[in-house]
């Protein structure tokens, strides 16, 4: 159910190449090399222009328009995942962000689609009980939308917290996987 986690990798080109991609919620922008998926995210999520900035200069690089292998990749999946319900992506990302960044974004992928987990419940998971408001930071930070499904994650008191794709894009998709969950059973 893991997304495939790239880390400390080194970056040869220096162009990115960026597509947008329409989905029932809004349109995304999907970010890749021609290895791995470098971002995914909804085209008005209140942080998308901050991370694009981020990441170009991370790596170095510029954005072009283009297609590579792990653009298309993506593209397949979403359609999966909003059609049929797709739970295990295999479109390969890459991370460079912080070792407990990363702890919490595998644990949001073993969030079994169709269902929530509290920010406690996950900073218990990761066995640092008291850390909920840095799980929630990372939470945040977390540059793939869906693909490490942080809009499972939930306030301990059941409310739906923040999304930076908007609350109502949130309730969609949490209902969205409630139902498919009930048909893939």
């Amino acid at each position: 159910m893991f997304v495939h986690l790239i880390s400390s990798k080194k970056f040869h080109n220096n162009f990115l190449y960026a597509i947008e991609i329409q989905t029932v919620v809004g349109p995304m922008i999907a970010v890749a090399d021609e290895q791995d998926l470098c971002l995914l995210s909804f085209l008005d999520a209140k942080n998308v222009a901050d991370e694009v900035q981020r990441l170009c200069r991370m790596r170095s690089s510029n954005i072009t328009l283009g297609y590579t292998e792990p653009i298309v990749s993506i593209q397949q999946e979403l359609k999966e995942y909003f059609q049929h319900g797709l739970a295990d992506f295999k479109t390969p990302i890459s991370l460079f962000d912080s070792l407990f960044y990363q702890t919490v974004w595998q644990a949001l992928q073993v969030i079994p689609f169709g269902q929530t987990c509290s920010y406690k419940q996950i900073a218990q998971a990761i066995k640092h009980p008291s850390a909920f408001r840095a799980v929630a930071r990372a939470n945040a930070a977390n540059r793939y939308a869906i693909l490490i499904p942080c809009h499972r994650v939930i306030n301990a008191d059941g409310a739906l917290g923040g999304y930076s794709g908007g609350i109502e894009r949130k309730k969609w998709l949490l209902y969205h996987e409630e139902q498919l969950a009930i048909h893939i059973k």
